[in-house]
């Protein structure tokens, strides 16, 4: 034990006395937690602009128009008289979209013919095109069925009755957004992206550390035994002295941010904070096998940071991993942000019980477990070999 203190205070050290680790590990978390959420605090898109292309110029064409302007979602930015000169704008990305209203639109409407309008919509942006189609596409509805209420009513059709022949769907349907009251995107995206930051932010600052730099030279160890106790010393130093410091990160992440962002939490502070401790061990031990396997902290530096990417689309939230191949989806679990991912929302979101996440607990105790155990055994041996003649 003496020497797990002296290997975990010589750890403390060399993170405040690295510049670029300190920065990584104790900087770079408030700088994210500052910045990264910004672009997200509005929820959902609002005024997408469009520009209109009305070949009708008629009352009902006019009312469209007015009624989709009039939805948070879309803004009619501008009114152009052709079809080309519109398009230009979306290439120019003046707007991300046109919406075309064909000549003799009042006139089919008036008559009960079908009277279709056109949406050219930017789908390169998935979540703009969204908006887009899901706003012309309700208000469309609303009118159509305004303007073919008004003709059965003249024809002498009972205003209900009237009503009811003209929905689209017989059985109304009342939508409400669970978990995501607000059905925003920071709702979405924020609690996985946390996780991801503190996993990631850990990795980095582990791979830049050298330890052999501070912690004196590995002697070699005539005794497998001896080289085992020896790696086992320096590996759960190291480990706690990391663990030390993201014990304030995370719970800063996990617990604090969502609460100042004013996203929904259901879960009970006391079991996010038990669940941060095996996703911490988890994640130290996989950094610490990745450094061990790699040696030099530059190679480290450079593989955890190509890292990053895949990380982020394992992790289940950009795509659901119910929906990815199975050998992607068997790697997904071996990370330790992909469990504790799904367990942080089951329990802030969801208000899931302490019950209720066991399987992610185990899972994430079962990698915290292995990965330590692993470099470990990794540190053993490279002691052991170095005895050897």
């Amino acid at each position: 034990m003496p020497a797990v203190l002296r290997i975990f205070l010589a750890e403390l050290r060399a993170i405040a006395g690295h510049r670029q680790v300190a920065l990584v590990l104790l900087v770079a978390p408030f700088i994210y937690a500052l910045f990264y959420p910004q672009p997200y605090i509005a929820e959902a898109l609002r005024d997408v602009p469009i520009s209109v292309v009305d070949l009708d110029g008629s009352v009902a064409s006019r009312d469209l128009v007015r009624q989709i302007d009039a939805t948070p979602d879309v803004t009619v930015a501008r009114t152009d008289l052709d079809f080309a000169r519109a398009t230009e704008r979306v290439y120019s990305r003046d707007v991300s979209g046109v919406l075309v209203i064909p000549q003799f639109f009042e006139r089919d409407l008036l008559h009960g013919r079908a009277a279709p309008v056109v949406l050219y919509a930017d789908s390169s942006y998935f979540l703009v095109y969204q908006r887009l189609s899901t706003a012309v596409r309700s208000v469309a509805l609303s009118v159509g069925t305004g303007i073919e209420v008004a003709r059965l009513t003249a024809t002498g059709v009972d205003p209900a009755v009237a009503l009811t022949l003209t929905l689209a769907y017989p059985m109304p349907q009342t939508l409400v957004p669970l978990f995501n009251p607000q059905g925003g995107y920071a709702t979405y995206v924020l609690p996985a992206s946390f996780v991801l930051i503190v996993q990631q932010i850990l990795l980095m600052g582990i791979g830049m550390l050298e330890p052999r730099r501070h912690l004196g030279p590995r002697l070699p160890h005539r005794s497998l035994l001896s080289a085992i106790n020896a790696s086992f010393d320096e590996t759960l130093g190291r480990a706690l002295a990391v663990f030390a410091i993201e014990m304030i990160i995370a719970p800063f992440y996990l617990v604090v941010l969502p609460h100042l962002y004013g996203l929904p939490r259901l879960g009970a502070v006391a079991s996010i904070l038990i669940l941060i401790v095996p996703f911490l061990v988890a994640a130290i031990g996989f950094g610490l096998v990745i450094a061990a396997l790699l040696r030099s902290s530059l190679a480290a530096q450079i593989v955890l940071a190509a890292l990053g990417m895949p990380l982020f689309f394992l992790a289940g939230f950009a795509w659901p991993m119910e929906m990815m191949p199975p050998i992607l989806y068997d790697v997904a679990r071996l990370i330790p942000s992909t469990t504790a991912i799904d367990a942080f929302v089951r329990l802030s979101q969801f208000g899931a019980s302490w019950a209720e996440i066991q399987p992610q607990w185990q899972l994430l105790t079962l990698l915290a477990l292995g990965y330590f155990v692993l470099a470990v055994a990794i540190g053993a041996v490279r002691r052991y070999r170095a005895a050897r003649p």
